[in-house]
């Protein structure tokens, strides 16, 4: 993915969960190791609450829409939930609170574990609530697939008529 390409083929998202599922086994392991010291209906608490705020409402929206849409303020409640700056922010005001504990940990377990064990990441507009393939994305996904397994040669700028101007290599500067 780069800022022209704004999708993942399978084996980057792989990647991509992969990474997270790291941040899954630092964190779990993290909190296994210090398991005595961790208040764990804090960490309880602050596990669940990026779901009990940021996903439970939408899926009951989706369940009561049984296949039409969603209002978008569902969207936005499960992207701000399982934003990273949003629980960074937590982490933060809980900190400053509190001070620092084990049970913080909960907050990248939870995001991690969504991440790199459910590939759920943040939620555009323009997809269903609960996972469901996107027809366009479905088709688009086998165009690009079809195209071939190496990358594309770069495209050459197209003349307009009457340019007399000498052919440029693809690659090099106009």
């Amino acid at each position: 993915m780069d800022a022209a390409n704004r999708f993942e083929s399978r084996t980057t998202y792989r990647l991509l969960r992969a990474e997270y599922l790291a941040g899954l086994v630092i964190s779990a392991w993290l909190l296994v190791a210090h398991w005595d010291e961790v208040r764990w209906p804090v960490a309880v608490g602050l596990f669940a609450y990026i779901d009990v705020i940021g996903y439970l409402p939408g899926a009951l929206a989706h369940k009561r829409a049984r296949g039409g849409g969603v209002p978008r303020a569902y969207y936005v409640l499960y992207n701000t939930m399982h934003s990273w700056l949003t629980a960074g922010a937590v982490v933060g005001l809980w900190a400053w609170l509190f001070g620092w504990e084990w049970a913080l940990l909960a907050v990248p377990l939870h995001l991690c574990g969504d991440r790199g064990l459910l590939g759920n990441f943040l939620k555009p507009f323009s997809v269903a609530f609960e996972p469901s393939p996107h027809p366009a994305f479905t088709a688009f996904e086998a165009a690009v697939g079809a195209a071939g397994r190496t990358p594309p040669a770069p495209l050459r700028p197209v003349r307009a008529a009457g340019d007399e101007r000498p052919q440029q290599p693809a690659g090099s500067p106009a």
